[in-house]
């Protein structure tokens, strides 16, 4: 079974904290979470990541600049904003996306 490796950014601490928690809690997936741009970017040039998931209080131009950034260092990385919901809706969200382009 793939792991999918997953790259969390955002502003809000505590919202980050249960992100990452919720990512996490899947056998099959597993987390890193930033509150700093500059040090995600670090990790995501030195690490295969599969999914990045933007989370709450990133300025657009940061999370414009992130995300051009993430797809020019590997194209196939999957980039989604995840602003609120409950832990089914943020599964919901990744697996349909997976689903779309054929990563199930």
């Amino acid at each position: 079974m793939k792991t999918y490796e997953f790259l969390i950014l955002g502003k809000n601490e505590p919202i980050l904290a249960v992100l990452t928690r919720l990512v996490n809690a899947y056998d099959d997936w597993n987390a890193v979470s930033f509150n700093d741009e500059k040090t995600a970017q670090d990790y995501f040039t030195k690490n295969k990541i599969d999914i990045v998931l933007l989370s709450s209080a990133i300025e657009d131009h940061v999370e414009k600049e992130f995300t051009s950034f993430c797809l020019k260092q590997q194209p196939e990385v999957e980039v989604i904003e995840h602003f609120g919901g409950g832990s089914g809706l943020l599964r919901s969200e990744i697996l349909h996306r997976l689903h779309l382009r054929g990563k199930l």
